[in-house]
């Protein structure tokens, strides 16, 4: 097949793929004031879905980060907590994602309920959580995934998965299931405060809907609706 090629089974085929989305509409009147009480009322729609497996991991979000040359990277996080003061996730504060943000603070998450055609954009900035903050989240984590906090040297290239699997077996004979692990130095959560968020619902004809907060001076928030 060369470069040029089409496929020509349009099972496997992008080109031929098509998905006409039928879902109610989103109009301004019906949102919330504050755009994190739309995003409550949006999670709360995909959490429900993902008790009848519709949607897997409805907190799944993709973060996208850029380094401080311009260099973009993604990849999926789960988030742990929202409020009106942003959104949460946790990571290695060596993790590429982690060593970007600390260089550049821009960041930008996309929450992707494809099955409800929805999806949340939010663009803002970054900033690590305390380490109370910390400390109390990581002590909610199962055992298993707090001996992963530190077996792991997130983003570092290693020799193979043996190398991983031989750190970890190392922790657990350290720390047995009922004694406590230390919550690590390099691990911790950061707080995304969000300056824009686009709530974008799939209608026919590729007509979307597309409804984004602004953060304003003193609080307040504009809404605009954008082109799909």
């Amino acid at each position: 097949m060369t470069d040029r090629e089409p496929l020509l089974d349009p099972v496997l085929d992008p080109a031929a793929m098509r998905k006409q989305y039928r879902a109610e509409g989103l109009a301004e009147q019906d949102l919330a004031t504050h755009p994190m009480d739309q995003f409550a009322r949006w999670f709360e729609d995909a959490a429900r879905a993902a008790l009848h497996g519709t949607i897997y991991e409805p907190n799944a979000m993709v973060v996208s980060t850029a380094d401080a040359t311009g260099r973009p990277s993604s990849r999926t996080v789960l988030m742990k907590q929202f409020d009106t003061e942003g959104f949460v996730f946790y990571t290695n504060y060596d993790s590429r994602k982690a060593r970007d943000l600390a260089e550049n603070p821009h960041i930008s998450l996309l929450f992707p309920w494809h099955p409800l055609a929805r999806q949340v954009i939010v663009t803002g900035t970054a900033r690590r959580t305390g380490r109370d903050e910390t400390a109390a989240y990581f002590r909610t984590r199962p055992h298993g995934s707090q001996l992963g906090a530190w077996a792991s040297a997130q983003s570092t290239v290693i020799a193979s998965r043996t190398e991983l699997d031989t750190a970890y077996a190392e922790l657990q004979a350290r720390y047995p299931e009922d004694e406590q692990v230390p919550v690590p130095p390099h691990w911790g959560g950061f707080r995304i405060a969000p300056q824009t968020i686009e709530f974008w619902q799939g209608r026919e004809n590729r007509l979307h809907d597309r409804l984004r907060y602004v953060a304003q001076p003193g609080g307040t928030w504009k809404v605009e609706r954008l082109a799909p």
